[in-house]
């Protein structure tokens, strides 16, 4: 869809396998995009909230360092592979199909491609990355545990990125503020990423808990659950 695509194809054509390589990732994919790129938008907002756990992490914010430090990568990594496949004409996701199919529409405002990014993310990724966090850490998705504990202690540092984040890209892709009236104010007030990251959370147990039949079945479901909420949050400003 864009000249540059292939670039961005090259830039997450190796998996990551540290926090440092997915931060050099999102910001070679931030540095290649083009400002009217929807997926800029969504790519920087992941950035900003991946700096800033980065941070928390190198600095021994969280008792579980290890488990977060892999839960960062293999987060990232369903992003950079969702990516890729688009790109190559591949399936992927159909929420990120929606946002990714989304990139070149002028009557969008870059929150709303941001957040779509972040609703496909967060509501279809994260459960899977969790559950392949515990798996390969011998640990388990429950509420009780330390690696919820810190899993929830980020929420109040991402809800204050997006906060910025509605101010910054309260435009269209072009930049050109919205209207001063816009249902783009109620859709984007409506998503929570706390209540998204609890909800993920919740899946993920589902998942883990569910034989692997059932454990497919609610993959498609949250897909499809996703995928509605992407569409939602990407009707055109008027």
């Amino acid at each position: 869809m864009f000249p540059y695509d292939s670039a961005i194809a090259a830039a997450v054509l190796t998996p990551a396998q540290s926090v440092d390589d997915v931060l050099r990732t999102l910001r070679s994919i931030d540095a290649i995009c083009a400002d009217a790129d929807g997926l800029k938008w969504f790519n920087w907002l992941y950035l900003q909230v991946t700096e800033a756990v980065a941070a928390r992490v190198a600095a021994g914010g969280f008792a579980s360092l290890t488990w977060l430090a892999d839960l960062d990568v293999r987060f990232a990594q369903l992003y950079f592979d969702a990516l890729r496949s688009a790109l190559a004409g591949g399936r992927c996701p159909g929420c990120w199909r929606v946002m990714f199919d989304a990139r070149t529409n002028t009557r969008l405002a870059r929150i709303q491609l941001a957040l779509a990014g972040m609703n496909a993310h967060i509501n279809r990724d994260l459960p899977e990355a969790i559950v392949a966090t515990c798996a390969a850490t011998h640990t388990t998705p429950a509420h009780s545990t330390a690696q919820y504990a810190d899993y929830t202690s980020v929420n109040s540092t991402l809800e204050s990125l997006i906060e910025t984040a509605r101010t910054t890209l309260r435009v269209r892709l072009p930049g050109d503020p919205l209207p001063a009236v816009s249902h783009v104010e109620d859709v984007v007030a409506a998503w929570k990423v706390s209540a998204a990251r609890e909800a993920a959370w919740d899946n993920a147990e589902a998942l883990w808990n569910l034989p692997p039949l059932l454990s497919d079945n609610l993959k498609h479901s949250i897909d499809g659950f996703a995928t509605v909420v992407g569409k939602t949050l990407l009707i055109p400003v008027d």
